[in-house]
């Protein structure tokens, strides 16, 4: 009888953890699985030289100037999508899905670096012939557009930096997202190739908006089903693991030689990257501009897009104009920028 029992109850707690394992390992999604749930729209797939396929959109005005917008670290081009729909009746804009994120997914040979990152965005933009062009980042992707204005001067007409990476930090690990440090963690980030419950995603995306009633199901589950497409979470350990040997020092020393005009976006309450950093990145870029949105996290073009997205047109609009003029009297003082009324400019 006691057997019986021990062997019922041994059963019933097997049974147990099974399903328990079952709820929370997840295994990677084919990218033909998420194609018709969010490569809708403008979305194409081009093939580049390197041989990575990569998702992204060319939309708005196809007469207009360019805007290249490059979105943060494991976010997707989606993010851009309220930028898409508040500038696209004057600008050109396109977007991607970086290596080992969104559609894109794992590329060849594996370089999910800032530097890898740069290359593939210059490799896209000569796959569609875009010669000039603005080019925006949000955090991590603020660093990736901030290194091509480094190193492709002369095709960027204009840099915004969106509450942008390149600034060394000291932080405290209550700051990070959970998702971050355990990808962090080479042992255990190896188990979140296959154990990704979908709270720890919510948890991430809930951190980067003060406004909590931004943070829809349907956002939390794109962000989810996307970091389950094939390769993307081998792609974010192995780009968490470079991330030890970056010299964040010597890319913030380079700042002052970018050569375009720059606009800085931040929100005061972000609690990923401190708005310290922008005033940080003012300090080091001698002609960039400062917009401080109040009461706003990490995201503003999500947050704010509209009150953002004016800033922006405010500034490349200013800039259009002045190479229309051509050099005047005057020239090269500093012009205050007009901003909405929601914003504060330091």
């Amino acid at each position: 009888m006691v057997r019986r029992i021990l062997a019922g109850t041994v059963t019933l707690v097997l049974l147990a953890l099974a399903v328990i394992v079952i709820s929370v390992v997840q295994f990677d999604l084919p990218r033909e699985k998420l194609v018709g749930k969010y490569a809708g729209g403008a979305s194409q797939f081009v093939t580049l030289p390197s041989g990575a396929s990569a998702h992204m959109r060319d939309e708005g005005n196809r007469e207009g100037p360019a805007l290249v917008l490059v979105h943060g670290s494991n976010a997707s081009l989606h993010t851009w999508e309220p930028w898409v729909a508040e500038l696209g009746d004057t600008y050109r804009i396109i977007s991607m899905d970086l290596p080992g994120h969104g559609l894109t997914g794992r590329v060849p040979g594996d370089d999910y670096t800032r530097a890898g990152m740069t290359s593939f965005v210059h490799e896209l933009m000569g796959t569609l012939h875009v010669e000039r062009f603005a080019i925006a980042g949000n955090s991590m992707g603020g660093g990736v557009a901030a290194l091509y204005a480094l190193e492709h001067p002369e095709q960027v007409s204009a840099l915004i930096l969106v509450d942008a990476a390149g600034i060394p930090l000291k932080r405290d690990d209550d700051d990070v997202p959970l998702a971050f440090r355990i990808a962090g963690m080479p042992v255990i980030s190896q188990v979140m190739r296959y154990v990704l419950p979908r709270s720890l995603v919510e948890e991430g995306v809930r951190k980067v908006f003060v406004d909590q009633s931004k943070v829809t199901d349907e956002m939390v589950a794109r962000y989810f089903d996307l970091s389950l497409h094939e390769g993307n979470r081998d792609a974010t350990r192995m780009r968490f693991a470079s991330y030890a040997s970056r010299d964040e020092e010597a890319f913030a020393a380079r700042l002052g030689e970018i050569e375009a005009p720059v606009l800085v976006i931040w929100g005061d309450k972000d609690g990923l990257i401190p708005v310290s950093a922008a005033y940080e990145f003012e300090q080091r870029i001698p002609q960039a501009e400062l917009v401080i949105f109040e009461n706003v996290g990490h995201v503003p073009m999500e947050e704010v897009p509209g009150e953002s997205a004016a800033a922006v047109r405010a500034f490349l609009s200013k800039g259009q104009a002045e190479v229309a003029a051509g050099p005047a009297e005057g020239a090269g003082e500093a012009i205050d920028l007009p901003l909405p009324e929601s914003t504060a400019a330091e």
